[in-house]
């Protein structure tokens, strides 16, 4: 009986033993293994490849919905509508001029014909996102009403629309919600860089931005490395043409009442 005893403590040690050499492996093998950050390939047609590192610890939540939306194929065939040069190129809406909108169903499976928004994760949102606009980073482009007052509203109207910066655009800096760089793929920039776009008005203040023959997306492609990434928190778009109504609504009814 005694023996009995002794080897039943013996055999409780090693067990203690083994399962903290199991805990400090599991701890070691966390700190020790590297995560990779997700990889973006955009190619465009008769131009190239453009390779970018996605940075989810700056922005998850977007780069969770460029994933999302690559994966489905939503990219496939679409325009790089607007190109400034030395600014950006920007592409991914759907009607190919910039004022198309993305829907749930671009999103995921079973998902509806209604359109979506996500949150702007920027310093000027609230979001801790330290991203700066050198040339090479991937941006989400979004509307401003900025002229209006309704901050917000601007702030979270992105959706699937992205430029990829042409040149150094710091002043972008915490406005705007980067989430990757180019790492490879510079050329193709260039390329975008000098693509001919058509003469804008002798009187008009604005750059020329409209492409003559806008570039095509023929794929993005995704590596995640084997991590999976959620479908991103969506938010309903703001409806600023009920907006104005109401608002012009507001003035009229004044008016009326004054007379």
């Amino acid at each position: 009986m005694e023996m009995f005893k002794k080897i039943m403590l013996i055999i409780l040690i090693l067990a203690v033993v083994a399962g903290i050499g199991f805990s400090c492996y599991g701890i070691y093998k966390n700190k020790t293994t590297e995560v990779k950050n997700p990889v973006a390939k955009i190619t465009i047609k008769d131009m190239g490849t453009i390779t970018l590192e996605l940075y989810p610890d700056q922005a998850p939540n977007t780069v969770a919905n460029f994933i999302a939306l690559a994966n489905r194929g939503y990219y496939k065939d679409l325009k790089m509508h607007r190109i400034i040069k030395d600014f950006a190129a920007q592409g991914g809406d759907v009607n190919g001029d910039g004022t198309g909108s993305v829907k749930l169903k671009d999103l995921k499976e079973g998902g509806d014909d209604k359109e979506y928004c996500i949150p702007g994760e920027f310093l000027a949102n609230g979001y801790r996102n330290t991203l700066k606009h050198i040339r090479g980073t991937i941006s989400m482009a979004r509307l401003d009403y900025s002229s209006l007052g309704l901050n917000e509203e601007g702030y979270n109207s992105a959706g699937a629309q992205f430029y990829i910066t042409l040149g150094d655009t710091t002043t972008l800096d915490g406005n705007y919600a980067a989430f990757g760089r180019v790492t490879d793929g510079w050329e193709v920039l260039d390329k975008l860089n000098e693509v001919e776009l058509k003469p804008v008005a002798e009187d008009s203040t604005e750059q020329p931005s409209e492409p003559v023959n806008p570039p095509v997306i023929e794929s993005v492609e995704i590596d995640t490395f084997g991590i999976e990434y959620s479908l991103p928190q969506t938010v309903e778009p703001f409806d600023y043409l009920n907006w104005l109504q109401s608002q012009q609504s507001v003035v009229s009814g004044g008016t009326t009442s004054g007379n």
